[in-house]
This record gives C-alpha cells, structure tokens and sequence, in this order.
C-alpha cells in the first residue's frame, strides 16, 4: 500500500525552477550622456553539446531499475520459503526453477493456495487490513483500483517486463484509468508454460487483490504474443467460463515438444496437463 500511495501522488508532484528577473535581461543605457566607442558584436562561440547540467538527477525509471534486484531476491525468497527448496541457479532463472517445483510437487488448487501465501507474505498483514477496510470503498473502489494499477506499473517491470497504465472498461459502463498493458510477460515467456501462468499467477493474483485488497481483477493473458492485461476494477470470469483455463499449449512449451517425439496423439499434446 506504502507503494501505491506514493505511485498515486506522482501526478499532483509540482517542480519548481527559478527565473532571473525580466530587467536583469535588458541592456541599461548609461545616465551620462558622453559618447563610448563601441566594438562591433562577436560571433557566440556557444556549444551545442554544452549542458548546463551534466548531472540530472536519475529518473523514475533508473530508480525503479536499481530496485530490480532487490525485489527479485526478496519474493524469490517466499518463494523458496513456501517451496521448501531452492534453485542453484541464480537471478531470474533460478525464480522460474523454484516455479516449476511449485506446479509440479503439488495439485492445481495447492498450487493456486500456496502462490495465494507467497503475496500475502510480502505485505504487512495490517496495511493489507487498512487498504480494504479505508481506500478500498472510496469512489466504489476506483481510486483504490487507479492505485493498485499504477504501483503495479512502476514496481512489477521486473517481473513481467515493459509495461503501462491504460483504461479499462468498468462494469457499470465508465472507462477508467486501472488498466495496466503488459507488452510481453517475462514471467510466461521464460516459463514456457501455459499452467504457471494459470497457476502461479493469474488465479492466485485475481484472488489476492479481491480477497484480501477489496478489489476486483480481471487478467486476461493472450498467449500468441505473450502479452497481458490487468483490469482492475473489473471482476473475474468464473473459471468454467475463462477461456484463457482453455487455451492449447504454447508452441515453445516443453513438455509437449517432448510429447510429440514421443507419438503422442495431437488432443494430448494440445491440451496442457497443467490446467
């Protein structure tokens, strides 16, 4: 929450530069009136490349680059506390070994439930409390659901790549601006795997924010460009109904590469064991 305050006040930050005063920049003629010889004008031997500031303070972005590890290493360390064993490999790819294990030592449902613990885990169990119980109601969740999306912009880039604040259409018909457009999920590309999206992320995420934010979200991956949108604000389709629960394996999937080459029929190499 600590986060998402802070993201929703950057629109009304103010910045402040200082002006010489307009007479400073005209020329004064002198009070007497005795004749001074002038020389002719030189030419300005300004630079282009000059830069009245060589060092600009680091933007947003760089700030929130720097950041990157650290967050990594800190939810890879839930991960690997809900685990119970971590990958040897380090950074990103070690995160992405410690999801595999994840799926594949336990059920779907256990899955979802334990993916459901490592994001309560990385909130203080009173803001999660406060956030639901004060922000959440104002404005019949929209404020709530603007900030949630614009924090979720700035310190998720990480974790799923190049991504943005857009609008979405809410239930009672108004656009908002609670929308975040993931231009290419790292998290589903390294993975390769339609179930860890399901599993580790989409479900557990959607009911996080619902269950214990007071939000309401809809995530709809798109698994032919990789790309993902979050709708906050909007309530999720029920399962029987989701039509991303439906989806084939992806073509980079491993596990069905490996199917085909064992003769596998084609309905069991399209349909992912993981859902």
């Amino acid at each position: 929450m600590a986060v998402a305050v802070a993201v929703a006040v950057l629109p009304f930050s103010f910045s402040f530069s200082t002006r010489a005063p307009a007479a400073a920049a005209i020329p004064f003629l002198s009070p007497t009136k005795t004749k001074t010889k002038t020389n002719p004008p030189r030419p300005c031997r300004c630079s282009a490349k000059s830069n009245p500031n060589p060092n600009p303070p680091p933007s947003v972005g760089v700030t929130a680059s720097l950041l990157d590890p650290l967050l990594l290493n800190f939810f890879r360390a839930k991960m690997v506390h809900e685990v119970g064993w971590d990958s040897p490999r380090p950074g990103y790819d070690g995160l992405i070994e410690v999801a595999n294990r994840l799926l594949n030592a336990k059920s779907n449902q256990q899955t979802q439930l334990s993916a459901l613990r490592v994001l309560k885990s990385l909130f203080p169990t009173w803001l999660l409390v406060l956030f639901k119980m004060l922000v959440a109601p104002i404005a019949h969740g929209q404020l709530a659901s603007m900030m949630l999306a614009r924090a979720t912009a700035l310190s998720c880039k990480w974790l799923m790549g190049p991504c943005s604040v857009n609008s979405v259409l809410l239930p009672h018909g108004n656009s908002c601006s609670s929308g975040v457009f993931v231009e290419r999920c790292k998290y589903l590309e390294e993975s390769k795997c339609i179930g860890i999206c399901i599993n580790t992320c989409k479900l557990p995420t959607q009911a996080f924010f619902k269950d214990y934010m007071g939000v309401e979200l809809y995530m709809e991956p798109n698994f032919e460009d990789y790309s993902c949108q979050f709708n906050f604000g909007v309530p999720a389709v029920c399962p029987a109904v989701d039509k991303a629960l439906k989806e084939p394996c992806l073509e980079i999937c491993t596990n069905a590469n490996r199917r085909r080459e064992l003769g596998r029929t084609e309905s069991d190499i399209a349909q992912c064991p993981q859902l």
